[in-house]
């Protein structure tokens, strides 16, 4: 649980990083800015920063801040049958620094990331993007993935179906996507 010391920091913090990466806000958004901790208490390694624009019925666009080497831990967008859906498809693309996405496929040799070591048991995906500013990639429903900033942190635009963070399956059962600031 962060502090709400800690949670106006992380959020300071990111509002810097947006402005480097030229994002303009809204005083509401600056003002709602989410700082999700896994519920681990180690934000500076697993965690990331959002600014929610838009989640509809159909679609939804996200800024993603991540602190450097911060990581959004491994999970995934399984199908919600009751809801008559086949899980979140999500696009990112990279507006500021640099981001290693690791999805399924052939391991990559050499990678530019590693997950925190405290919880590198629940990463099982090894097959790197790197997306630098302008490039991006799309992620297909229920699959399982994860992201690291590079050195200098990152800013990532997301874009995609609707979301909804409770459904979300994380390989790590220690994870609480709901942020809790105490």
């Amino acid at each position: 649980m962060l502090t709400k010391t800690q949670h106006r920091a992380a959020q300071k913090r990111a509002r810097e990083f947006l402005k480097r990466a030229g994002i303009v806000l809204t005083r509401d958004e600056i003002k709602n800015i989410e700082i999700a901790d896994m519920g681990l208490g180690e934000l500076e390694t697993t965690g990331l920063e959002l600014v929610v624009y838009i989640n509809t019925d159909r679609c939804c666009a996200k800024e993603l801040v991540l602190f450097p080497r911060q990581t959004c831990p491994e999970h995934r967008h399984p199908p919600i049958p009751h809801l008559n859906e086949i899980g979140k498809e999500e696009t990112f693309r990279c507006r500021w620094g640099q981001v290693y996405l690791y999805v399924e496929g052939e391991a990559t040799k050499n990678r530019k990331a590693q997950p925190p070591r405290q919880r590198a048991q629940h990463y099982t995906v090894w097959h790197e993007i790197a997306l630098r500013p302008g490039e991006q990639y799309t992620i297909p429903p229920d699959t399982l993935h994860w992201f690291q900033a590079g050195p200098r942190g990152a800013v990532v635009s997301e874009f995609s179906t609707t979301s909804r963070d409770e459904y979300d399956i994380f390989t790590d059962p220690g994870i609480r996507r709901a942020p809790h600031v105490g």
